[in-house]
């Protein structure tokens, strides 16, 4: 998928004039990107992905609103608002409560998936500040996004050779047709306009794209993977989405909307 989409992002540069020469100091914040971003975050996933459905994994991500608020205070000296700590304890007890089960059950397995996935959130967030960071810097997104997913591929390469993980290509249609729309929709265009938007109103704001993903995610993985709603778990993923909106939304609105319920009752 990264190795389709590099060269389809490098042969871009190349035909529009877009610059690859960068220096080299640079290089090693966009191998660090493509590491965070493309390699590591993806291989914790794919991990975790075994003993926790699609779904419930999506709403770990959709904690990456709050992560790339607080690494952007770290790294990119970004202030935190109340209201922004207030959001992210919301977020946190909601998926304590979706992932109740999982975390008082006897077994170790879900709650180390669990662990796995936040680790993989935690990376594509430190991976959102350094594309925040390059561009800064200067470098455009689809420089940025054709060298960092080239180190991505790298990465993932040696990851697959010293695990031992086989390379399976099949030539069907179904297969190559998944693959053709990973690398191209849903990594060169999705990719590059979610970093574009980083690079223009923040790392924080810019994950509120992840905000409805957990909601279409349990949708689906109720359909295709079976999984089971309770209560508990309807609460958790309500508080995690008013925890991601208390954290974007601007304190004005959430004042016109205090009022507006405040007359409503």
């Amino acid at each position: 998928r990264f190795l389709l989409a590099s060269i389809i992002l490098i042969v871009w540069c190349l035909g529009r004039g877009v610059s690859l020469k960068i220096k080299t100091r640079q290089h090693v914040f966009l191998a660090a990107q493509g590491f965070c971003m493309f390699g590591l975050n993806y291989v914790l996933f794919y991990h975790a992905a075994f003993d926790i459905a699609s779904g419930l994994l999506a709403v770990v991500f959709s904690m990456i609103t709050g992560m790339n608020i607080f690494n952007g205070a770290v790294f990119l000296k970004r202030p935190i608002r109340t209201k922004t700590a207030v959001g992210a304890a919301i977020g946190l007890c909601g998926m304590g409560l979706v992932f109740w089960p999982e975390i008082t059950s006897s077994g170790k397995v879900a709650v180390g998936a669990l662990i796995v996935s936040v680790a993989a959130t935690y990376s594509a967030s430190l991976g959102n500040i350094l594309s925040a960071r390059n561009q800064a810097s200067g470098i455009s997104v689809t420089a940025g996004n054709a060298i960092g997913m080239t180190y991505g591929t790298i990465f993932l390469l040696v990851y697959c050779m010293y695990s031992g993980s086989p390379f399976v290509l099949e030539f069907s249609l179904k297969y190559l047709g998944s693959l053709m729309y990973l690398a191209f929709f849903a990594s060169v265009i999705a990719f590059g306009c979610y970093l574009t938007l980083i690079g223009r109103i923040g790392p924080g704001n810019a994950a509120y794209a992840t905000v409805l993903a957990p909601i279409i995610a349990l949708a689906l993985s109720t359909g295709f993977e079976g999984y089971q709603w309770q209560a508990r778990a309807m609460i958790g993923v309500g508080f995690v989405l008013i925890g991601n909106i208390l954290v974007l939304a601007p304190k004005h609105a959430l004042i016109r909307a205090g009022r507006y319920v405040k007359l409503k009752i």
